[in-house]
């Protein structure tokens, strides 16, 4: 398990009130979507990492699917999403090479969150919002994360897309800074 409770002291920011989980989506043995010479579950296991430290210094305490290239099976990350307030799981979509953006699936009561996420992707990488949708939504109906985990599986961007791909490779820092400060804020609310 990764928890990760080595955080920067940010007073003026607030006590944390919600666990937090974030998870890499496929795992070491699913590689998820291939294109453009990347893999999925290498792009979505560097991001959870990058994230990750983006919240150890906005100061909150939160608990990964693994450390470095580890990258946990769907089972044993659905199971730790539902011991948390808040969970998300990132995932890079693939479909024709005109499909673009970023979208988020959850629950109902994740929704406010999934909305927020979806904004601050989109602005960070300058690409299409999709939107958030309920777990019911498309082909990815009721994923054991959002099922089973209570979570938020983030579509970040489509991998088979080069724009949205090119946009991710040079602007990863900044977008999960940003992810990052919409979970912060989100762990600090009421």
């Amino acid at each position: 398990m990764g928890w990760v409770t080595e955080v920067d002291a940010i007073p003026q920011a607030g006590p944390q009130r919600h666990t937090v989980v974030i998870s890499a989506g496929h795992s070491n043995r699913d590689p998820g979507a291939v294109a453009h010479g990347y893999r999925e579950a290498e792009i979505v296991t560097e991001f959870r990492n990058l994230v990750s430290q983006a919240l150890a210094r906005q100061g909150i305490r939160h608990l990964t699917d693994g450390d470095g290239t580890d990258n946990w099976p769907l089972n044993k990350a659905a199971a730790l999403a539902g011991g948390a307030s808040i969970a998300v799981e990132f995932h890079c979509d693939a479909a024709s090479p005109s499909a673009s953006g970023t979208w988020t699936l959850s629950r109902d009561d994740q929704l406010p969150l999934a909305v927020k996420l979806c904004h601050a992707t989109a602005d960070a990488l300058g690409i299409r919002n999709r939107g958030a949708h309920p777990e019911d939504a498309g082909q990815h109906h009721r994923l054991a994360f959002v099922s089973d985990g209570g979570g938020i599986v983030h579509e970040l961007f489509f991998l088979t897309h080069k724009q949205d791909l090119a946009a991710y490779i040079a602007g990863k820092r900044g977008l999960a800074s940003a992810v990052a400060g919409v979970i912060a804020a989100a762990a600090r609310a009421e």
